[in-house]
């Protein structure tokens, strides 16, 4: 469902109020834009991310990759064949990558300079999901979304955080393209440099994030996935360097091999009691994605995260999110 920005905002309401990037506890779990609104839109474009806002996310969230002349832009990889029109406009540019050790053949933003990257158009990356936006929308720069959260979070009256995630920065430091100094950078012209600003900035690589440590007071982020092992003592080595941690949801409420939920771990209390928030993904509404536990109702999902204590959620539909949470204390 899509709803319009003024009745987002209404349905928020006074829990807004709050100011829910300060140190202290929120109220309810923040509802961040999993790249955007890209249930509804295109990933990671201006239109997906202002989308979200509307809908009522408190956070909006770039995944970042470099160009060849060193900007950085918003997509889910490196690897864009699948997101934009690039094979139909360059397809000479087609190569083969070693990626984290992986062989990925395709059309890479490295390959690109920022003018041939903004001459191509997003397209929706999942066949079933609307394409009726495909071809319409650009692909932005970090500081285009920095800069849009700002404007948003003036028109709408809350503060509007940013969560950038750098991905494959390994990757990218390899080639010369390093990923953290100018995110950094461009944070500090913005003034997002503080614990309490409106920012939170996350990676896989516990590396990546060891080296902004010492650049910024911005809160840090280390995501974890399902495949990864967790305990206290893993938490407690990652408080050493980071604030938050953003695990699978799996990691939080196991489900069986037809999907079916198994009984929540303790990983949010033993994070918690490390001093780590968890922001936990992702949350989609689309059957494929839903357990059969919740009876195709996806707002008794977001519920249950809410009960079990998280402090956000990643998801791509922000409107079930915000419907769900506006009225939540905890």
């Amino acid at each position: 469902m899509v709803i319009s920005r003024t009745i987002a905002v209404v349905l928020l309401g006074a829990a807004l109020t709050v100011p829910l990037f300060a140190a202290t506890s929120a109220p309810r779990p923040l509802i961040i834009g999993h790249r955007g609104a890209s249930g509804h839109r295109p990933e990671h474009t201006l239109e997906s991310y202002t989308l979200a806002i509307e809908m009522g996310a408190d956070v909006i969230e770039p995944d970042l990759v470099s160009t060849k002349d060193g900007v950085l832009v918003a997509r889910h990889e490196n690897e864009i064949g699948g997101t934009t029109d690039v094979a139909d406009k360059y397809p000479s540019r087609k190569a083969t990558r070693q990626i984290d050790g992986h062989a990925v053949t395709g059309w890479f933003t490295e390959d690109f300079t920022l003018a041939e990257i903004k001459s191509l158009r997003a397209r929706e990356r999942l066949p079933f999901r609307s394409h009726q936006f495909d071809g319409q929308f650009l692909v932005p720069t970090f500081e285009e979304v920095v800069e849009l959260a700002a404007r948003k979070g003036r028109e709408v009256g809350r503060d509007i955080a940013v969560y950038p995630e750098t991905k494959h920065p390994s990757y990218f430091r390899g080639i010369g393209l390093a990923l953290e100094e100018p995110l950094i950078a461009l944070l500090g012209k913005h003034g997002l440099t503080e614990k309490t600003s409106p920012v939170f900035i996350q990676s896989f690589e516990a590396s990546s994030l060891q080296r902004m440590r010492p650049m910024t007071r911005a809160r840090l982020v280390q995501l974890v996935d399902e495949d990864e092992t967790w305990s206290a003592k893993r938490f407690a080595e990652i408080a050493q360097y980071a604030d938050g941690v953003g695990p699978n949801k799996r990691l939080v409420v196991p489900a069986a091999r037809d999907g079916r939920l198994l009984p929540a771990t303790s990983l949010v209390r033993e994070a918690h009691q490390a001093g780590l928030f968890v922001h936990v993904w992702t949350m989609r509404s689309d059957s494929m994605f839903l357990s059969p536990s919740y009876e195709g109702d996806p707002g008794r999902e977001i519920r249950q995260f809410a009960d079990l204590g998280v402090d956000g959620i990643f998801t791509d539909y922000p409107d079930v999110a915000a419907q769900v949470l506006r009225t939540a204390t905890r």
